[in-house]
Formats: C-alpha cells, structure tokens, sequence
C-alpha cells in the first residue's frame, strides 16, 4: 500500500504542475516550458505507471518482479528534467 500511495502523492503533484505548465506556456510559448510538460508526462507514466504496477504484482503475490524496479528511478529523472526546464523558462522571461 506505501509504495501505491507514493505513486499516487507524486502522479498527483505532477498533475498540478502539468496544469501550470500548461497555464504558464500561454504566456510564455518557450521551447523549454513545453519540454518541461512533456518530461513531467513521460515522468508521470514511467515513475507512477512502475509503482502501480509493482503495487499489482505484490498484491498477487508474484515473486520475481523483472525489471520493473529499473523504470521507476528513470521517471525520477524525467520528474528532475521537467523541474530543470520549467525553472530554466521562468529564468529567461
């Protein structure tokens, strides 16, 4: 149950930020202010998509969950991208 709930805070708060990027990109149509939505979305499915599915596979007790553990740290990085970006268009307005 942690491990979905952590799935769900963070799809939630890049949910928010995805609204922002969206809101802000309206005044400020930068390269890097739709970068940063996009690698908040691919963050989005990649680090929340990988936790629900690891949430799944313990719940119905599969043992040897693959590689799945490897995507959720890449979504992190997609999180950290988008987060890099969004600061980077706010800089150079």
């Amino acid at each position: 149950m942690p491990t979905f709930q952590t799935g769900v805070q963070y799809q939630m708060y890049h949910a928010f930020a995805l609204l922002i990027v969206g809101i802000l990109f309206e005044k400020l149509p930068l390269k890097s202010m739709s970068w940063a939505g996009t690698c908040f979305l691919i963050g989005i499915l990649l680090f929340s998509g990988s936790l629900y599915v690891l949430s799944l596979l313990k719940a119905t007790g599969k043992v040897g969950l693959g590689g799945i553990g490897i995507i959720t740290p890449i979504g992190g990085l997609f999180f950290i991208a988008g987060w890099i970006c969004f600061v980077m268009a706010l800089l150079k307005k």
